[in-house]
């Protein structure tokens, strides 16, 4: 099992001409994982060596259990905003309790993540749909560019959720730190120009050692800004932190919900990354480095992680090959935890919002909102709804909502399916949607329906009450119905019985009903229960157009009949 588990192709399969090019992805990696998983700890309300210890460790478990060549793991802003609101719920008393909870959450989460994964659950990536995923961040985007515009203007805000945050933010705008004000923005129109112009450019970092150097230069401290204060060097011993037992249950209910965000939002990121250079992914082997991720966050001191966005197009853009770069970020990143933590004592805390706040700003997506308005109006809704709910009852709360709002998606699709009529067209020896071909034509007498789902108890009344419609509405008497039943890869025998029900009703009415492309699990199913054929055999047509054949006695002509 653990040889099924552990990612050692690109080893195995590792190219000279490679080593180069991670080398330069991995620092570039180092340069923005740095600030972002310092920046991100305080979207958690955790300490800065928290994001740091989130970024080391992940990416070194990833590179030996994961399946993505370019995804990096590290601190994530939706994660760090699902860790704050689920945390919040509980009464502690001290940053270090506080501190022992997120470690085991990362824990629980992890473990779950590789349970997952070694049960084939990977499947779990597709269960949020797009749009919906896509209305989530929006609505988290926003909430956390909000609870950062307090720190950026230099004084604290204490209420969490959007709606209370901006109200919050409002009422003590007469205390704004003019110097704090005019850092933050500086450094957020700094990174926009950088982002726009200079993309290979470590801003992020460049930020950072500008905002000390000039504390420290010009003594900004004494404007009464706030700064990050000091941070511990050096690695942390593992371990399994110590909580409050009572506590164990609403960690482990949190951490579903996180693992479901977390995995969902990184096998969207390694997806598209997969799909640009060329090569599948595993997802349950994904599943399980996540995991494994999470988990060695947790037992150092870190907390749950996911796939980071822009870290990864860094990687990428840096022409990284092979997870080799997650194991030159991540020793890159514990030289600076060994030697330069003492200078973060003097980053001011509005450098750190700024990069938040540029970050955030690509989980915003409009033009996807845009286009999904012109293609679907339903799913655009399904992402209103979910975006409205993330900004007004909360993140954690509107997981439950999106997950609701998928279910009702897929039973809708399930328990109401499409029924297509089909009809002949011209000039080849096949029927089509009548919808989907204007030049397809119906047959007099006949009727031509296709099932576009699985048959099952919950959809073949569904499947009958329409057919039997269709059939009193249709301005010729109906003689003979056909069902195209290729789509049809499952059957139970509920429908099973309905369909022969449905055939014995339609023959009492003069109507013969036929089934073609029938696949052998459900023709034999069929069969068992007494659907009549009128083959000695027992076989069903091949083809519609042999079923039609058949039934008229003779070729059907490929042109269609003139009106």
């Amino acid at each position: 099992m653990l040889k099924d588990i552990i990612s050692t192709e690109w080893i195995k399969n590792y190219k000279k001409d490679y080593f180069s090019k991670d080398i330069v992805a991995g620092l570039s990696v180092a340069a923005i994982a740095l600030p972002i998983g310092i920046a991100y700890s305080s979207i958690a309300g955790l300490p800065p060596e928290a994001g740091l210890y989130s970024c080391i460790f992940p990416m070194i478990a990833y590179a030996f259990f994961g399946s993505s060549r370019q995804l990096i793991v590290g601190p994530d802003g939706a994660t760090c905003i699902l860790i704050a609101s689920s945390l919040a719920a509980f009464s502690v008393t001290t940053p270090a309790e506080y501190g022992s909870l997120s470690a085991m959450l990362a824990i629980f989460s992890g473990l779950l993540c590789v349970l997952f994964g070694l049960m084939k659950f990977g499947l779990i990536a597709d269960f949020l749909s797009r749009p919906i995923l896509s209305g989530y961040m929006n609505g988290l985007a926003l909430t956390i560019i909000a609870g950062q515009l307090g720190k950026l203007f230099g004084y604290q805000i204490t209420t969490t959720g959007l709606i209370r945050t901006i109200i919050d933010f409002l009422s003590k705008i007469n205390q704004t730190n003019i110097t704090a004000l005019i850092i933050g923005i500086s450094v957020f129109i700094f990174l926009r120009v950088a982002k726009k112009y200079f993309r290979k450019f470590p801003a992020p970092l460049i930020a950072v050692i500008i905002g000390i150097a000039a504390v420290i230069l010009f003594e900004l401290s004494r404007f009464g800004i706030a700064v990050v204060g000091k941070v511990p060097s050096g690695i942390p011993i593992p371990g399994i932190p110590s909580i409050n037992l009572d506590y164990i249950e609403s960690l482990f209910s949190d951490s579903i919900i996180i693992v479901l965000i977390s995995f969902c939002s990184a096998m969207l990121t390694s997806k598209t990354f997969a799909v640009k250079n060329h090569y599948t992914l595993n997802a349950n082997k994904d599943f399980v480095a996540l995991g494994m991720s999470s988990f060695f966050s947790g037992i150092f001191g870190g907390f749950v992680v996911s796939g980071a966005d822009s870290r990864t197009a860094v990687n990428d853009s840096a022409g990284g090959k092979t997870q080799l770069v997650s194991i030159v970020a991540s020793f890159t990143i514990i030289l600076f935890v060994i030697f330069f933590t003492s200078y973060l004592e003097f980053l001011p805390v509005s450098v750190l919002s700024a990069i938040i706040i540029s970050a955030t700003l690509g989980l915003i997506d409009i033009s996807y909102l845009k286009k999904l308005y012109a293609a679907s109006r339903g799913e655009f809704w399904l992402s209103v709804i979910t975006f409205l709910s993330v900004i007004s009852i909360g993140v954690v709360k509107a997981v439950l909502i999106a997950v609701s709002l998928s279910l009702i998606g897929i039973l809708k699709r399930a328990v109401r399916p499409k029924i297509s009529i089909l009809g002949r067209v011209e000039g080849i020896d096949s029927f089509q949607d009548i919808e989907d071909y204007e030049k397809a034509v119906t047959l007099p007498g006949i009727l031509v329906v296709r099932f576009e789902a699985s048959m099952f108890f919950f959809n073949s009344d569904y499947f009958t009450q329409l057919v039997k419609q269709l059939i009193n509405v249709n301005e010729e008497k109906v003689r003979y119905l056909v069902l195209d039943a290729s789509p049809v890869i499952l059957m139970d025998i509920t429908s099973a019985e309905t369909i022969v029900a449905l055939q014995k009703e339609l023959k009492e009415h003069d109507c013969e009903m036929h089934i073609a492309r029938v696949r052998p699990n459900v023709r034999n199913l069929l069969l068992k229960i007494g659907f009549q054929t009128n083959n000695s055999d027992n076989s069903f047509e091949v083809t519609v157009h042999q079923c039609i054949k058949e039934i008229t006695g003779n070729f059907v002509s490929t042109e269609a009949p003139k009106n």
